[in-house]
């Protein structure tokens, strides 16, 4: 049986990235996931905020030119309130072409990436596959998305609190769109979130999030009527893609860690509760993830563990998880309109403002958790 250091249980950008980080550390490390191609199954816009463009090394030419203007609906579509920075707050990036970079970096630092192969179980450190022969690791990273099976198997905590999302991607005219995010507070196409229309400058994506509970008529019917008018929409120009998939949206997890593994990505919870945003906390917790798995593994010390605890980070939350639970009390049209009205003042504006441009959107993690290994040889 191949015996591994650590084994990655899905290559999304957080399992991707954590894989790539763990292998530089001179680590044996594979990657699994059940897609034959990380074209498929996408389940993200892949919208790229101010702070991880500024913090983090993109690939300039896989991401869209930036948007600075953001135009927020009442359900009624009428008089929008427009939010115009003086920075490029948002880039949307072909997210095929970022996986495959992804991939790419991974597999350079030494790691190995198997697509088409099924996580199964895990038990006393032997792991199951449907696709390929069992394997033995000393570390697992579950980077299964929201629904994380390596959480349960782990014992380690799940998510419970859910926004259901949608969209359609499909190719535009190039020269045709004045890049802008346009967002939609329409409780009847997206209950508790958003409505949303934003290009690439090569593709339009038009999507309705919610709660799940309270669509009633059904996610696909809802973003087919929301798409028919979208502000904002461009005309297709090509072939039109269906995306979707739960998004956590009750903070990150308490319990991530135990010494058969760690949760990374949609598995922890690393989602902003209020903007249900997930690739800048994806970069953030992958690498707080392979300093923490990288020291325990070198040094078999379990209170290395200790330091990736969720506790320390639900607490800077709790401000948007108010906001979060305000959002969700908003199931009716005219108090969607009476929120928008009350955002068009200064103070309402601000508050706009410091969500949709401010750098608060995910805490970075603390310098003293950057690589507990380092303070273990200290001490």
């Amino acid at each position: 049986m191949q015996t591994v250091d650590v084994l990655v249980v899905g290559a999304g950008l957080a399992g991707l990235r954590t894989a790539h980080l763990l292998a530089r550390r001179h680590l044996k490390v594979m990657v699994v996931d059940r897609r034959r191609s990380l074209s498929a199954g996408i389940r993200t816009t892949g919208i790229f905020v101010r702070r991880t463009l500024d913090d983090f090394d993109l690939p300039d030419h896989l991401l869209g030119p930036g948007v600075r203007d953001v135009l927020l609906y009442p359900p009624s579509r009428r008089a929008p309130i427009r939010l115009t920075s003086d920075r490029d707050e948002y880039r949307v990036a072909d997210m095929a072409a970022v996986y495959e970079h992804a991939r790419h970096a991974a597999e350079s630092a030494g790691a190995q990436v198997l697509l088409g192969v099924r996580y199964v179980d895990a038990s006393m450190g032997c792991v199951r596959f449907a696709g390929a022969e069992p394997v033995k690791a000393r570390f697992i990273v579950g980077a299964d998305g929201a629904r994380s099976r390596v959480a349960r198997d782990l014992g380690l905590d799940v998510n419970r609190r859910f926004l259901v999302g949608a969209e359609l991607v499909h190719p535009i005219a190039s020269g045709t769109t004045t890049p802008a995010f346009h967002c939609v507070l329409d409780p009847r196409v997206a209950p508790g979130y958003l409505g949303w229309v934003i290009d690439d400058g090569r593709h339009a994506h038009v999507g309705v999030a919610g709660y799940p509970d309270a669509m009633r008529a059904g996610i696909r019917h809802l973003l087919d009527a929301f798409a028919a008018d979208a502000p904002g929409r461009a005309a297709p120009a090509g072939p039109v893609e269906r995306r979707g998939g739960p998004i956590p949206v009750g903070g990150v997890l308490r319990r991530l860690a135990c010494p058969a593994g760690l949760l990374v990505g949609d598995a922890a919870g690393a989602v902003s509760p209020l903007t249900a945003g997930g690739l800048d906390p994806c970069f953030r917790m992958s690498e707080w993830a392979a300093a923490v798995a990288a020291g325990y593994l070198r040094t078999g010390d379990p209170r290395m563990l200790s330091r990736y605890d969720g506790n320390a980070l639900r607490s800077r939350f709790r401000g948007r998880l108010v906001l979060r639970r305000v959002f969700a009390g908003i199931r009716s049209p005219a108090l969607a309109e009476a929120a928008v009205t009350m955002l068009r003042g200064r103070a309402g504006r601000a508050l706009a403002a410091r969500v949709l441009f401010g750098d608060g959107s995910f805490p970075s993690v603390h310098p003293q958790l950057a690589d507990p290994a380092i303070d273990h040889l200290r001490q």
